[in-house]
């Protein structure tokens, strides 16, 4: 499948009180790879609403297997495993010294549409037809 990388340095502002990185900036790095990602298909936000939907998250899981730490450089891999009826897309945080697996985790996200606000039990055509685009690369 489609996948795109971002490196993160974690922050001292990314912190919580026990100086590990506090379990919601986590939906941030996600964001940033999933928008990495998005870039690659030429379908980021502008292009998602320029189309007439929108994709809201629906379920987001997130594994916590070892905490970020300050300063720490990780490399956050989203993948793209399902996009017919859905979007759904994996994630992988990973120690950029040693590839130590950290974190790992996926969300779902569905296409609505605009107008009516239905949720689209299809993906748009538009959408799958620039990931088979690539796919066919």
């Amino acid at each position: 499948m489609i996948s795109a990388d971002v490196v993160i340095k974690t922050q001292f502002y990314d912190l919580d009180p026990m100086e590990i990185v506090w379990h919601g900036n986590y939906a941030r790095f996600f964001e940033q790879a999933r928008c990495a990602l998005l870039d690659k298909l030429n379908y980021n936000y502008h292009q998602m609403s320029e189309s007439g939907f929108a994709w809201p998250i629906v379920d987001m899981r997130i594994k916590y297997v070892r905490p970020l730490r300050f300063p720490q450089s990780v490399k956050v891999t989203a993948t793209l495993v399902e996009y017919e009826n859905r979007l759904k897309i994996n994630y992988l945080i990973q120690d950029m010294k040693n590839n130590e697996r950290l974190t790992k985790g996926y969300t779902i996200q569905v296409a609505i549409d605009r107008n009516t606000e239905e949720m689209m039990f299809q993906s748009p055509v538009a959408f799958r037809q620039k990931v088979e685009e690539i796919l066919c690369d």
